[in-house]
């Protein structure tokens, strides 16, 4: 026996237990202004003013929305349970639409047909994992591979021939419409060059939202703020993440799981499609073969970092766009200034996780007991380990001496560079077993503050980041972001799992 919501109805029971929105709100607002404030610290003691320049401050806003874009189609597929790993797939092909229809109908076809070409991609995931019960992962790579190669021959089909089009390109497409609200953009742009700590930097930030702001940014900003009123304030909401709980119950409660599952894969699709469409009418100026460039999955990183909720999932597009764009403007100078904000966070970081460590109780072979006081008994108890971190700073120290060709230069250089690896991996086998002797509640708040240290150190006996590193620090970012959110996040319960229809029993 079934029992029916009626429309409106909020009686099914929230899946998982929720902090107030305002609450969290007001949480990720301070920690975001935080770490704001930390980057125009370290902007004025270091003079790289490219880190919180209008221009790279604009540049990051068009390099993150098609990220978030992607991460909010992942969003509100996977809060219904589907795993989205097509969203790459999904954009590819959202750029091609855009491309094709807004070569023919103009800013506002190129937008429609990004929409449509994507919501076929949502379409047929939602066939294939929820009626055909496929492997979402097999599902997700199959449509990947698909729009890759079915987006390369209509490109060759469709733009061969047209006027500055080409086989792997489209001709330029007309760009949806920007504003500007000149007197604000002007007054922010004079207090932004002032370089003052912290009010030049927020000036630039209203500099770069008042000067040529496409009016698609806007879209996707109302978008996402929209997307979490809609999941979490509405009955609508409450259901679509119900089937991404616990489907079986949503069942039993008169939910319809298939077509809410459906409904939310096919958006998904649409929003990547619409990122799709971000890329070739505003990133660039049409579309090629290969812009996406696996944005579609640094989304689904994104949305993951942001622990599958929206404000989580700007802050992380936010932070992917924000090391493309410094790593562009700014070059090896503004990577090098962002070294010491790093350190500092993990600094921070590590305290934080030592405050958590020291409440809960501590052991090496037997009980240390609770608290720091339990810590500082295991470190002091423990010779091995003190052994282990003294081995580790000689072994380190002995690294950076070898290094430098002036302090071995009898030896030949290869036999340096030899010794001088020989040395680093020396160091971290006696740092690893120096943390074999640690609680597991104190060993990552120890390899948090070694990594810190590493950061700071790398910061102050250099000048600038290798060349080679910049194009890879957007991804280096995520990735270690993504780790250490790793810690705290908590996915769909029933993310992944294939769905029959009465379950229930």
């Amino acid at each position: 026996m079934s029992v029916a919501i009626p429309p409106g109805s909020t009686a099914l029971a929230a899946p998982e237990p929720e902090t107030t929105g305002r609450s969290r709100l007001t949480r990720y607002l301070l920690i975001g202004f935080g770490v704001f404030a930390l980057v125009s610290l370290v902007r004025v003691l270091t003079g790289a003013d490219d880190l919180t320049s209008a221009g790279a401050l604009r540049a990051a806003l068009v390099a993150a929305v098609p990220i978030a874009l992607a991460g909010l189609g992942g969003l509100w597929s996977e809060r219904a349970g589907v795993v989205n790993i097509g969203l790459e797939g999904m954009m590819i092909v959202g750029a091609l639409g855009a491309g094709w229809a807004g070569y023919h109908y103009g800013f506002l076809g190129g937008i429609l047909g990004a929409l449509l070409f994507g919501l076929v991609g949502g379409v047929v995931h939602a066939v294939t994992t929820v009626l055909l019960g496929v492997d979402h992962i097999v599902s997700g790579v199959a449509i990947n591979i698909i729009a890759a190669g079915l987006a390369a021959f209509l490109a060759q089909a469709w733009f061969t021939g047209l006027p500055g089009g080409g086989p792997t390109q489209s001709p330029s497409l007309d760009r949806p419409p920007a504003f500007t609200l000149g007197p604000i953009a002007d007054a922010a742009s004079d207090l932004a060059g002032k370089g003052w700590f912290l009010i030049s930097d927020l000036a630039a930030v209203v500099a770069a939202l008042t000067r040529n702001l496409s009016l698609l940014t806007v879209l996707a900003l109302v978008l996402v703020v929209g997307t979490g009123w809609l999941l979490w304030s509405t009955a609508f909401g409450l259901r679509l993440r119900s089937v991404g709980e616990a489907p079986s119950a949503a069942e039993t409660l008169g939910v319809r799981v298939y077509f809410y599952k459906f409904v939310a894969v096919a958006i998904s699709g649409s929003f990547a499609g619409l990122g799709g469409a971000y890329l070739a009418l505003v990133a660039a100026p049409g579309y090629q073969n290969g812009m996406t460039g696996g944005l579609g999955y640094i989304g689904l990183a994104a949305m993951i970092f942001g622990n599958w909720r929206p404000a989580g999932l700007l802050a992380g597009a936010a932070l992917f766009g924000y090391t493309s764009a410094i790593q562009l403007r700014g070059g090896t100078d503004a990577l090098h200034a962002l070294l010491l904000v790093i350190g500092v966070i993990l600094v921070i970081v590590a305290v934080v996780q030592l405050r958590r460590a020291a409440a809960q109780p501590l052991t090496v072979h037997d009980q240390a007991g609770p608290g720091v006081g339990g810590v500082a008994r295991m470190v002091v108890g423990n010779v091995e380990f003190l052994a282990g971190l003294v081995a580790t700073l000689v072994l380190a120290v002995g690294f950076w001496l070898v290094g430098p060709a002036d302090t071995f230069g009898a030896l030949p250089t290869w036999a340096r560079h030899v010794l001088a690896a020989l040395l680093a991996v020396a160091a971290v086998v006696a740092l690893v077993l120096a943390l074999r002797r640690l609680a597991s509640a104190a060993r990552t708040p120890v390899i948090t503050l070694g990594l810190a240290v590493a950061f700071i150190a790398w910061f102050a006996t250099t000048d600038s980041v290798p060349s080679e590193f910049t194009g890879m620090a957007p991804y280096v970012a995520t990735l270690f972001v993504l780790a250490f959110a790793s810690q705290n996040l908590r996915m769909p319960a029933a993310d992944g799992l294939v769905y029959r229809k009465g379950s229930a029993g």
